[in-house]
């Protein structure tokens, strides 16, 4: 007994439909971290970047803020605290951690004057 043609066509197209409906792509769909990726080290420990820094080889949360000179504060994850002279009147400078590089007082940019 032979089909008809139609029947055969609509046969094919279901099973093409289905052996490719369930097709898994390269394409992340979460934004957790992904494992395969190196996870990043302060010191010889591992730490979260979403939730944590590395400053001076201990890991801080990115909420913490520290004192820069008696009256000013600053995160120590994204800023740095210089002090611009020394003395009796002794004044402070924050300035701004670049991504990626070894941030040092002389070299990072200004981001605000501590009194």
């Amino acid at each position: 007994m032979m089909m008809p043609q139609s029947y055969i066509w609509a046969l094919v197209c279901i099973i093409f439909f289905h052996q490719y409906s369930n097709v898994v792509t390269d394409t992340p769909v979460g934004s957790g971290l992904l494992l395969c990726q190196p996870a990043p080290r302060c010191g010889d420990q591992f730490y979260n970047p979403l939730e944590q820094c590395c400053d001076d080889d201990t890991i801080l949360p990115l909420h913490r803020t520290r004192l820069c000179g008696p009256f000013c504060t600053f995160w120590p994850c994204l800023e740095l605290c210089c002090p611009e002279s020394f003395g009796p009147h002794k004044k402070f400078v924050v300035k701004l951690k670049i991504q990626g590089v070894k941030s040092r007082c002389f070299s990072s940019p200004i981001s605000r004057n501590c009194p």
